[in-house]
């Protein structure tokens, strides 16, 4: 039977969940995902996990953080005055906001605290941190 192997062209259909079975991301209502594997494309576990299955193969797999986002990254978290928002703006927490750099580099990021005076803005990847699950079906080698 076929198998999975650096280099080769996949097709996977996965559902993403975190340790409390909070799914973060699925395949399963639209196509199947394509990547190379060993192409550096996807996070460092769910291509290890991938490379050697079998075509139809399903496997449910546990990426500690360290395989998948990193771990959270506390320079990444800025605190901000709040005259440096628009007026208009009433940042809550838990929103997620569009930050420009001076450079133009557009970036999402998250509200996760405010205050009277300053808002604290965490550039983290929302996974960053976070174990993941991932339940895996290797549909075709392309």
């Amino acid at each position: 039977m076929s198998k999975a192997k650096a280099n080769d062209t996949v097709k996977v259909h996965y559902t993403g969940k975190l340790n409390d079975g909070q799914v973060f991301d699925s395949s399963l209502e639209r196509e199947p995902l394509q990547f190379v594997v060993g192409g550096g494309q996807m996070i460092k576990g769910f291509d290890a996990a991938v490379d050697g299955m079998e075509l139809n193969e399903k496997k449910t797999v546990t990426i500690p953080s360290a395989e998948a986002y990193g771990p959270v990254n506390e320079e990444l978290f800025q605190v901000v005055p709040r005259t440096d928002l628009p007026e208009d703006m009433d940042p809550k927490q838990g929103q997620t906001l569009v930050a420009t750099s001076p450079d133009g580099h557009q970036q999402q990021v998250l509200v996760s605290e405010v205050t009277e005076e300053t808002i604290t803005i965490d550039a983290n990847h929302p996974l960053a941190g976070k174990d993941l699950i991932f339940e895996i079906e290797l549909v075709e080698i392309v």
